[in-house]
């Protein structure tokens, strides 16, 4: 499943090191702005207790986690073509915003603001979008005969228009499914998921403070983002800490996993994505599928033949396991199901297709 999560934001936040933190690149990082409007893609590992468990149960050859694709857009100028460009290629975003505090590091805007920072980039996405609406809108109407790709197309772009003048993104926009149909056809920047993850220094990070907070709260809840609060800087410490340093480090920061690995997930979550188990001596695997698909449907994800000649699948809910210990243990319990073709496969789902072609 080849979805992807754009990292935006303005220049010099910090976007290009947790995209080398989230893909395990090199990618240069600068102190300076250069203007550079390279973008860049890579995998994120989505980390997996339940993988990390199995793992150790079955011991395989192979082990493969859950990955998301991952794009460095280049940091916003006004009127990037560039910019506009990457976005609209992304199925969901991670605005990473500036709440550090570093005088060698030099602020594009002079002065340290969260929330102004945040309202300008997410102006420029408003207004992109607003130029699509306008402009199919005028396409539409002019002329003696409306020529409209679907017949609830205009409604729904007119409802996209209030809500844009009322500076408020299209995810929040009310539609009927006939209207969303109606709009299939059209990118819309602001109707995409979006994460607002502000970069903190230090010392901010360890307290919990920082300036704004509760604004950007209050502006987050208000425009249906998430939030999320990392250090680059504490993340970058951790990469390079043997795995009992590790632990240790984290341990006085009173946190139980890195940021990193939080980000990563809260991703995964943002596009409504869920992974099912698969377990064996072969390979112990996390696939990744939209939540709610059918078991047949998602049985095509590991190979056509499957979905093809798709008969049940065996299910073990991955906490059954886990505290039965064994697949014996969970067949006394009763836990273990042989479901149909129809049923929607739940987040943590371990099974086994049986099929035949």
């Amino acid at each position: 499943m080849a979805l992807s999560c754009g990292i935006i934001g303005l220049p010099m936040v910090g976007k290009t090191t947790f995209f080398n933190l989230l893909t395990g690149s090199q990618t240069q990082t600068s102190a300076f702005f250069g203007g550079k409007s390279d973008v860049r893609t890579g995998h994120a590992r989505i980390p997996d207790e339940r993988v990390d468990f199995l793992a150790a149960m079955f011991h395989p050859r192979k082990t493969t986690y859950a990955q998301l694709e991952m794009i460095d857009v280049p940091g916003l100028t006004r009127g990037s073509t560039e910019f506009l460009a990457a976005v609209r290629d992304c199925d969901a975003l991670a605005h990473i915003v500036r709440g550090f505090r570093n005088d060698d590091v030099p602020h594009t805007e002079g002065s340290l603001d969260i929330t102004r920072d945040i309202n300008e980039l997410n102006a420029e996405l408003l207004l992109a979008d607003m130029q699509i609406v306008e402009t199919r809108l005028e396409r539409i109407r002019g002329g003696q005969k409306k020529r409209l790709e679907h017949p609830f197309e205009e409604a729904a772009l007119e409802k996209c228009q209030a809500l844009l003048m009322e500076e408020k993104p299209l995810k929040l926009s009310v539609l009927t499914e006939e209207e969303r149909e109606a709009l299939q056809h059209i990118s819309f920047v602001t109707g995409k998921s979006q994460l607002i993850v502000v970069n903190l220094d230090e010392e901010q990070f360890r307290s919990g403070s920082w300036p704004q907070k509760h604004q950007v709260g209050a502006y987050c809840d208000a425009q249906g983002y998430s939030l999320m609060e990392v250090c680059a800087r504490l993340e970058e410490e951790i990469t390079r800490l043997s795995e009992d340093e590790r632990g240790m480090f984290m341990e006085d920061l009173g946190v139980k996993e890195s940021g990193v690995s939080r980000l990563a997930r809260a991703l995964y979550t943002q596009l409504g994505l869920i992974s099912f188990l698969t377990a064996g001596e072969d390979e112990v695997r996390a696939w990744t599928i939209r939540k709610g698909l059918p078991a047949k449907q998602a049985a095509g994800k590991i190979h056509s033949d499957i979905e093809r000649g798709f008969i049940r699948a065996e299910t073990v809910a991955f906490d059954h396991l886990k505290e039965a210990r064994s697949m014996a243990a969970v067949r006394e319990k009763g836990h273990f199901r042989l479901e149909g073709k129809d049923y929607p496969l739940q987040d943590g789902d371990i099974i086994n297709f049986r099929f035949n072609v």
